[in-house]
């Protein structure tokens, strides 16, 4: 019976330090490429996170006050080449390979948003408490 480790796993050093080379390229390429700013919103990137065999990095973007967030990302994706291009150029010296990027909405903010509702209708509902 195979076990997938990669989910237990922590993240190796050699991870963190190419993830954090590439959320700094990427932010500075979104903003070279005009991709920080989409139909009235930003666009930021809020994390990298590298697979074990650094042949992928997923890039998880966070979205604020853009209209259609699926558009959005289906702009960035319609600019992969360009993102790619770019980042392979100013990796070149510190990557051998450049990773398939992938990217990804960030929905952690929408996250805590919900759970700050949900703990002020709780203490809305306790009855006794205020």
């Amino acid at each position: 019976m195979a076990v997938n480790y990669t989910i237990i796993m922590e993240e190796g050093k050699r991870q963190k330090q190419i993830a954090g080379l590439l959320n700094e390229e990427m932010n500075q390429i979104f903003q070279r490429l005009g991709l920080n700013m989409i139909d009235g919103g930003m666009v930021s990137i809020s994390s990298v996170k590298v697979t074990p065999d650094l042949l992928e990095a997923r890039i998880y973007l966070s979205f604020f006050q853009v209209k259609d967030i699926e558009v959005a990302l289906k702009k960035i994706e319609d600019r992969h080449h360009d993102i790619k291009r770019e980042l392979a150029a100013r990796v070149r010296h510190q990557l051998r390979n450049i990773p398939v990027l992938k990217f990804f909405k960030d929905d952690t903010l929408d996250q805590v948003f919900k759970m700050e509702e949900l703990f002020k209708k709780i203490s809305e509902d306790k009855p006794g408490d205020k």
